[in-house]
């Protein structure tokens, strides 16, 4: 996979409009980082990348190809996510690691290995789920979307209820993995000292709309619309957010 292309993508559900006339393209091997005011579409538009919703307008294409004509299945083995809340499924680290590989049949996986690419000792293969703090859940629930051997990773604000070490912890590792295994991450973030900190590009939505996107360092340092200064020093009213 080397690109993920919006073309005029737009969503509605009944009678609101939740993005509208999307146009983006993705380059695989950064960290894409999204901003915007709550309710502007920025989870709709990551679950449109791995089919969780379909756009009701224009088309997103993978290296070329129109996305609905992906197996549902690959494609969101591709495609990871990792949700605010870490939901691991009941029992050990391990059955969670392991799941989706023995879905596809494979029965031999290494836990070791994605516990260690996530900071984790191979103890924790064994420790209940219920066990494991906030941070350490996150972390298994990374390691387990890793071992469907994903090429992309959606991060709905994965450290939003995480404590600032935790938080920090998370932030390392997905920089690491980008670095170490040329992984893709678009991450959404309410938190703009975290945009700037793990973000190769920014993108901002507001009202459903793409205002503007571009390498982090100068989006935050030269914000080319009134309505993206507005938000990043935290002045946009409401009104102008809805």
């Amino acid at each position: 996979m080397k690109e993920i292309k919006f073309i005029n993508v737009c969503f509605s559900d009944s009678d609101d409009v939740i993005l509208e006339d999307i146009t983006l393209e993705i380059y695989m091997g950064h960290i894409y980082t999204i901003i915007g005011p709550s309710g502007a579409g920025k989870s709709t538009l990551i679950k449109l990348i791995n089919r969780l919703i379909d756009a009701t307008e224009g088309k997103i294409l993978i290296d070329g190809n129109d996305i609905k004509n992906y197996d549902i299945i690959q494609l969101r083995r591709k495609i990871g996510m990792v949700f605010q809340q870490p939901y691991l499924f009941e029992g050990t680290v391990e059955d969670n690691i392991k799941y989706g590989p023995m879905l596809k049949g494979k029965r031999d996986v290494d836990v070791e290995y994605y516990l260690r690419i996530v900071g984790l000792d191979k103890s924790y293969s064994k420790k209940k789920v219920d066990d494991l703090s906030g941070g350490e859940a996150q972390r298994i629930s990374i390691a387990r979307t890793l071992a469907n051997e994903p090429e992309v990773l959606l991060l709905d604000e994965p450290t939003s209820a995480l404590d600032p070490a935790s938080t920090q912890v998370i932030e390392e590792l997905v920089i690491d993995l980008k670095n170490k295994l040329n992984l893709t991450f678009i991450w959404i973030t309410h938190n703009m000292e975290q945009a700037k900190r793990v973000g190769d590009y920014t993108i901002f939505i507001n009202k459903g709309r793409l205002v503007e996107y571009g390498e982090t360092r100068n989006f935050f340092l030269n914000p080319i619309f009134d309505v993206t200064k507005l938000f990043i020093d935290g002045k946009l009213t409401k009104e102008e957010a809805e």
